[in-house]
């Protein structure tokens, strides 16, 4: 057997990680963060504070999306469903 195709392709072999999804939300909402905050300071004395900042608001923001479409779907959208189907 080649020792090649034992070895891991990421991009064409992804690691299943489907079960913990939410893990990667904070390295995401960091690694953005800091390319974001790099291009837009004006003052880099303030960077990894901005930076830490601006995470958290990605963070708590899409918590809240998620929170808000999980009502509009699980909630909402069954009350609003017509009944005589």
């Amino acid at each position: 057997m080649n020792p090649l195709t034992l070895a891991w392709r990421p991009f064409l072999d992804p690691l299943n990680l489907d079960h913990a999804w939410y893990l990667l939300l904070v390295p995401m909402s960091f690694f953005l963060a800091m390319g974001y905050k790099a291009v837009r300071t004006v003052d880099m004395n303030r960077y990894w504070s901005q930076v830490a900042i601006f995470t958290f608001q990605m963070v708590i923001g899409l918590i809240g999306l998620g929170a808000g479409f999980f009502v509009v779907v699980r909630i909402l959208l069954p009350a609003l469903a017509p009944m005589d189907r």
